[in-house]
């Protein structure tokens, strides 16, 4: 038995009429006569009275055409299902995210689960180099990281750039300057991130303080931008930091900084990897970046 011989069991239940049934099938009818004929046989049932006049389902018929339905029913509801898979409009992402969170991220996510409510998305809070282990190994899909990385596996598009900022609690000395000279970070008591979070931010910003002269003065280290602005708030020093995340600490103080380096977030991804709902979710965090460019966010 095939699935044709109960699209065509269907038909002509639907329409009690072998020609119509035939016309709709578009098939001659003879055709599906014997297609019947040899489904009745191999069911070891009639499903059909026949007469010159009239076409009528038999009890048995009824039940048989009761379960052909579901049996179809399923098979297209199969086919939708493969249909949207294969789209990306159904199936599972895992995005490694930042602990200072991420705009582009967060319009991203709510457009991907609005319009793709099938999508299950999975996010991971790692940093920097968690996120590019997890990449490689494709513990995760994507990830938000800051540059700048060397990988070559990975595909990084620049999601946004912002200058680099201090954090400082409110009263500091450095609060006079609507933005810190680097010579002013001389000495200052500094709650450093882990060079494994970021290993390019980290030796950036020891690179531009050893230019101007003078070593950071980590006396703290953190593995995450929350930890180090708790410690802020405690008032046990300054910390680095972007300026997106001050509206998560409206008790602190944040200033840019007078210098060249820059904070870079990318979306990052393997290059070999092919996936449906991976490139949907570029498509939206790509129209995302162009829309924020385009308002000059």
């Amino acid at each position: 038995m095939e699935l044709r011989h109960l699209r065509y069991l269907v038909a002509v239940a639907e329409e009690l009429h072998f020609g119509r049934a035939a016309l709709r099938l578009n098939i001659s009818q003879p055709p599906l006569s014997q297609q019947i004929r040899q489904l009745e046989d191999e069911l070891g049932v009639q499903l059909f009275q026949r007469t010159k006049r009239v076409v009528r389902l038999t009890e048995a018929g009824k039940r048989v055409v009761d379960e052909a339905y579901q049996v179809l029913g399923q098979m297209d509801h199969l086919a939708r299902v493969a249909a949207k898979a294969g789209e990306g409009e159904i199936g599972h992402l895992s995005v490694g995210v930042p602990g200072g969170g991420s705009e582009v991220l967060v319009e991203s996510l709510k457009y991907v689960a609005r319009r793709y409510p099938d999508v299950r998305i999975q996010l991971q809070y790692m940093t920097t180099g968690m996120q590019i282990e997890a990449l490689r190994d494709g513990r995760i899909h994507a990830g938000f990281l800051n540059l700048p990385v060397q990988e070559p596996a990975l595909t990084l598009e620049t999601v946004r750039k912002e200058p680099l900022c201090i954090a400082m609690p409110k009263g500091h000395p450095l609060t006079c300057y609507q933005s810190v000279p680097i010579s002013e970070l001389k000495g200052q008591r500094v709650i450093m991130f882990l060079r494994r979070v970021a290993p390019g931010l980290h030796d950036e910003i020891t690179t531009m303080c050893r230019d101007a002269g003078f070593t950071v003065n980590a006396i703290h280290e953190t593995d995450n931008v929350v930890a180090g602005l708790t410690l802020v708030s405690a008032e046990l020093g300054i910390s680095f930091c972007t300026p997106s995340i001050r509206r998560l600490w409206p008790d602190l103080v944040f200033r840019p900084i007078r210098s060249p380096v820059f904070v870079e977030q990318a979306v990052a991804y393997r290059r070999d990897i092919q996936s449906p709902v991976l490139e949907i979710f570029l498509r939206v965090v790509r129209q995302i970046v162009r829309r924020k460019k385009m308002r000059g966010a």
